[in-house]
């Protein structure tokens, strides 16, 4: 009440001066137009009377000049005309102004000295008059002054009736501003604040509406997106403790992002964490005039930010987004996320020679076909090399500059394209805590002995304390590389390193993906019909049929998907009542193109779908559809829910997350998962239907099986793989990495502790 009451009554006064200020200004104009109308008229009837008295003056004839003021005496508002000889003395006045005027005003005497016209205005009996002299001249000098006297008090009362009338219609302004911002107020403003606070009240006791109606003017934005990252904030929290009581009464250990948070906090006290990776979590591109800020996919970014909000850390990352210099300060920072900040985002700038030589080139064409056994011969220059050791470089730097000052630093380096990092960032800062996890596989050491440069990149890779992969034999084959490569010591009972003195410590850290949970207030949720959902599906894509296979990559050549592709062929050749009921869908990701094996790869990839459906279509039928484009995760849901099995037959693999994301997907506890056996994801999803993908033999047997596999059967797979992937996610591979990371005890040289401390 009393903010309304301040509001009106800063309006009602704003009004109020507004309008005055405009009044004074009208009125003060309205007065100097009557003073110049005076003025112009009394100027022009002393010049028309000017040839008639000056030569009467000059001959004295008194009693003609008389006659002529009083014939012009009776004018409006004219009290009168005097005439005056050069000495000022009056030779013929109006009757009754004569009586009035005890002496020639000043004006006349001004007049004559000057030998121009004067006018002024003075106060006669109590009224205000306006006189005008205008000097007569005869042949040969002047010869005396005409006065022309006007009634001047009718402008002060002219003046006082606008002040009168502007100031009731200001009051009657000021009533009706009143008036209408009450009802602004009250319709426009204390209606959507009430309404607001209504919502939150009933968020706060636990009977709100999933999607309020809050205000959507632009006054109100500000406050809208904030009492909904409030709500969103209140409602993951409320979950997260539900659950947790839940666990706890369970006696489970679900990791969660909250979970995440507490962990971390605990395990890493007042250490900074630093991440580096090439992919940034957040992508700020154009979307018409304005920015848009948008959040690639990827299981990294669900695991790592949770951490990051946790301890206020820095992403260190390329910027690769068309706007993403417009949005950072002058050292190329930004807080993220931009709805919420809590961490900050630190971009680095590569040129095209940079982002082709380190990424497309060393990386992707000689680390990427190195590490996976998928018989595609890696590609090494020597100009690619020297742009991955710049790019190194530059991100370590750049890790180094953020770091300056700040004591008890971790730093968590991410996949292949950071190698070198590790040793960069520990030989000028032997103090912080540093991890690098690989991505992808290692290969055994024949295989990577390939490399010109192996040598230089286990190097890199000892300089940190913890390097991570995803299985055991990852890290078996990793450390007989540096065995037969480098001059070191493995110390195989704790899978470390001992090079120069500094230790490396090898773990297996199974990456997974964020588990979908309910949201508890909402309670169980109706389940849509996996046949319906198929049969919608298959309408969009124009196909007739009852069985859905799926395959979501990547087109990579690690993949398998032309192999998958050949499954199929023989699976329909050898069980010919599966035509036109088996349809094989398969999403695959354009990737890299503009590098050559790449490119003809998605050529193969289109001619051989084209090639079986060519043999086997028909005219409402086909066994294959190639999905050829970007979907989004939201996309592929559907997919996951509606297929009765689906296909995972990487040729090599660090994990592979998609066969974790059908899992996990599959609430209904249906469908059926076909695994390579190549995968990481193999060692953990043992009730998959585990396979050599090369074998198309045992890829067709293998979908048979699936289709007709006893339902209960199926379930009771499907539930053991779905508590796997829930109990396993990624948040507690996250959390683990952490752990084992801030468990690390650091030998610093006596030089660099005087230097740190």
């Amino acid at each position: 009440m009393r903010i309304k009451f301040r509001l009106i009554l800063s309006l009602a006064v704003g009004v109020t001066v507004v309008a005055f200020v405009f009044a004074y200004l009208q009125v003060k104009e309205e007065k100097q137009r009557m003073r110049d109308d005076l003025e112009r008229r009394a100027e022009v009837l002393a010049e028309s009377l000017e040839e008639t008295v000056a030569p009467l003056v000059e001959k004295r004839s008194a009693k003609e000049l008389q006659r002529i003021v009083e014939r012009f005496g009776n004018r409006e508002r004219l009290a009168g005309i005097a005439v005056y000889d050069s000495d000022g003395r009056a030779l013929a006045v109006t009757s009754g102004l004569d009586r009035r005027l005890a002496a020639p005003p000043a004006a006349v005497q001004q007049a004559l000295a000057r030998d121009a016209g004067r006018e002024a205005f003075f106060p006669l009996d109590s009224n205000l008059m306006h006189v005008y002299a205008l000097p007569l001249h005869g042949a040969t000098s002047t010869v005396g002054a005409l006065a022309i006297f006007h009634e001047a008090s009718y402008i002060d009362a002219q003046t006082a009736r606008l002040w009168r009338d502007t100031f009731l219609r200001a009051a009657i302004q000021v009533l009706i501003v009143v008036l209408l911002a009450l009802l602004i107020v009250r319709w426009s403003i204390a209606g959507p604040i009430a309404r607001t606070a209504q919502w939150m009240r009933e968020l706060r006791m636990g009977r709100a509406s999933e999607n309020p109606t809050l205000p959507s003017e632009e006054l109100f934005k500000p406050l809208a997106q904030e009492v909904t990252h409030f709500a969103r904030s209140l409602s993951e929290a409320r979950a997260a403790a539900e659950e947790e009581a839940r666990l706890r009464q369970a006696g489970a250990a679900l990791w969660t992002p909250e979970q995440l948070r507490v962990h971390v906090k605990d395990k890493l006290a007042s250490s900074a964490l630093f991440v580096i990776s090439n992919r940034e979590p957040y992508v700020h591109v154009r979307g018409g005039k304005a920015l848009e800020a948008i959040v690639p996919a990827s299981g990294l970014v669900t695991a790592l930010e949770p951490i990051l909000r946790a301890c206020d850390g820095t992403w260190i990352a390329h910027g690769s987004g068309e706007a993403d210099r417009e949005t950072v300060d002058a050292s190329g920072r930004l807080r993220v996320p931009p709805e919420d900040p809590h961490y900050t985002l630190r971009r680095v700038w590569l040129s095209k020679e940079e982002e082709e030589g380190y990424y497309f080139g060393f990386a992707n064409e000689g680390l990427w076909p190195l590490c996976h056994i998928a018989h595609t011969r890696p590609v090494f220059r020597v100009s690619d090399w020297q742009h991955y050791q710049q790019v190194n470089r530059k991100f370590a730097e750049a890790a180094l500059q953020e770091m300056d000052g700040i004591e008890h630093a971790a730093v968590l380096v991410q996949d292949y394209h950071f190698a070198l990092v590790p040793r960069l960032i520990k030989e000028k800062r032997p103090d912080v805590r540093v991890a690098i996890f690989w991505h992808i596989p290692w290969p055994n050491a024949e295989a990577f002995g390939i490399c010109p440069w192996q040598r230089e990149l286990l190097n890199g890779l000892l300089g940190a304390d913890l390097v991570g992969f995803h299985i055991q034999s990852h890290c078996n084959n990793f450390l007989e590389t540096v065995d037969g490569a480098l001059e070191s010591r493995i110390e195989w009972e704790r899978f470390a390193v001992n090079r120069r003195g500094h230790l490396t410590f090898v773990r297996p850290f199974p990456i997974s993906v964020a588990f979908p949970e309910p949201a508890a207030e909402s309670g169980p949720q109706p389940a849509t019909s996996p046949y319906l959902e198929r049969a919608a599906l298959f309408k969009e894509l124009g196909v007739q049929a009852t069985f859905m296979g799926l395959g979501v990559d990547r087109v990579d050549y690690t993949k398998g998907i032309l192999e998958r592709f050949q499954g199929v062929e023989r699976f329909l050749e050898k069980w010919p009542a599966y035509r036109g009921q088996f349809t094989f869908v398969q999403i695959g990701a354009p990737s890299r193109t503009h590098i050559k094996r790449y490119h003809d790869l998605q050529a193969e990839v289109e001619a051989e779908a084209d090639r079986i459906n060519w043999r086997f279509q028909t005219s409402d039928w086909k066994p294959i559809v190639f999905l050829n484009r970007h979907h989004s995760h939201k996309e592929i849901e559907p997919f996951y829910r509606a297929a009765d099995v689906c296909l995972v037959t990487s040729l090599h693999d660090g994990m592979n997350l998609v066969a974790k994301e059908f899992v996990s997907t599959r609430d209904d506890e249906q469908g059926a998962l076909i695994l390579s056996r190549f995968t990481g994801a193999a060692r953990e999803l043992r009730d998959g239907l585990i396979v050599n993908p090369y074998d198309a033999e045992q890829l067709a047997e293998a979908i048979r099986f699936a289709l007709e596999m006893d339902p209960e059967e199926r379930k009771a797979r499907m539930q053991r793989m779905r508590r796997i992937v829930r109990e396993h996610n990624i948040y507690r591979w996250a959390g683990t990495l952490i752990t084992e990371l801030s468990e690390i005890r650091l030998d610093i040289p006596e030089a660099v502790k005087s230097r740190t401390t």
